[in-house]
């Protein structure tokens, strides 16, 4: 290739819904929820050399800088980790990764890969080649150029992509970005075979990408100087970076630009939302899928997921569970109602006795 790729990768989040076990001390990112290694971790090493480690960048807050370095070293840039003052939602965090490049002396002609650091992705060949195809057209027609998942079920937790006209043998424009449907919706969305999950992963040069935000999301835009400035001459950045507005780069960006591409993914995805989601990535044993335990023993129980490392798991005749014990907490719940976890965490921050639980 004629021009450089750099990744960036976004782990700042705090991973709620995979409480007790993701918590604010360690969000989820920081946890080998599916394997030996952290997420964040499996993500750097996912580029292979499509990217090398030098051309690789996490962006974070700076109550992460602990683990963040823990669990990226020797896979990143020496100056590869740049942190927000606070966290202050997507836009904001690309937009200060971006001047971060900048300020480092990275070319605006580059590419830049942007992905969160909790998906999980085994097909790594079929990842970088996606990365790859993606870059080329970002780069040679000044697109942005997400990556949509090819549904196999539809799915109502997931935004969607719907395709326009093609650009090439798999690239095509971004006809509309579609909030999380209901189900009728959703099926609707599948039959027509014109539609992809919006996984959050995107490719886009960086000069295109800061014309971007100049043309829609200007009142981040204007404080560009300002933060360079701050960066060159290392500042502090909490007083302009305060400045920003907090929104996402959907809303303040993908949603607005006449310049977005999207390109199916050739690659396996999930993104971890919450527990429900591990059984998809954990082969099922004895009728349930043990994420992680000592040893078990089941009784006319089927469908559970479980988490409970270290610990001996006895089900008997309990289906389509949730069970989660760690050395801190313990919590059923059923498997359709895996989001509310959220809402034990809500109760937490109410309860200030609880507060060590978080």
């Amino acid at each position: 290739m004629s021009f450089n790729i750099y990744a960036l990768v976004m782990a700042g989040g705090k991973g709620t819904r995979f409480w007790p076990e993701s918590t604010s001390k360690k969000p989820k990112q920081y946890h080998a929820l599916t394997g030996k290694k952290a997420l964040l971790t499996e993500t750097l090493e996912r580029f292979g050399d499509t990217v090398p480690e030098t051309q690789r960048y996490v962006v974070t807050t700076l109550d992460q800088k602990e683990l963040a370095q823990k669990y990226s070293e020797s896979l990143i840039h020496q100056k590869g980790l740049i942190f927000e003052p606070s966290g202050r939602n997507t836009a904001p965090c690309i937009f200060l990764s971006l001047v971060s490049l900048i300020a480092q002396g990275i070319s605006e002609d580059s590419v830049v890969a942007i992905v969160p650091s909790d998906h999980v992705i085994l097909n790594q060949r079929g990842f970088q080649d996606t990365i790859k195809k993606a870059s080329q057209f970002a780069y040679e027609n000044h697109k942005i150029v997400t990556i949509g998942i090819p549904p196999n079920f539809p799915h109502t937790g997931f935004g969607y992509i719907q395709k326009g006209q093609a650009q090439g043998e798999e690239v095509c424009d971004v006809e509309n970005f579609k909030e999380k449907p209901d189900r009728l919706t959703a099926e609707g969305y599948i039959k027509t075979g014109n539609y992809l999950w919006n996984a959050g992963m995107f490719v886009s040069r960086i000069d295109h990408l800061l014309k971007e935000f100049s043309l829609h999301a200007s009142d981040i835009y204007k404080y560009k100087d300002e933060i360079l400035s701050d960066l060159k001459a290392n500042r502090s950045l909490k007083e302009s970076y305060d400045k920003l507005s907090a929104i996402s780069v959907d809303y303040a960006i993908m949603e607005k630009s006449e310049h977005v591409s999207v390109i199916p993914a050739g690659f396996d995805w999930n993104d971890l939302g919450s527990w429900d989601a591990l059984e998809s990535v954990v082969e099922k044993e004895d009728e349930n899928f043990f994420v992680s335990h000592r040893a078990h023993y089941t009784k006319d129980s089927t469908g559970n997921i479980v988490y409970a490392p270290g610990k001996f798991v006895a089900l008997q005749s309990i289906h389509d569970h949730i069970i989660i014990s760690n050395e801190t907490s313990v919590v059923v719940l059923p498997k359709d109602k895996s989001q509310e976890v959220k809402d034990v965490v809500s109760h937490l921050r109410e309860n200030k006795d609880l507060e060590d639980l978080m």
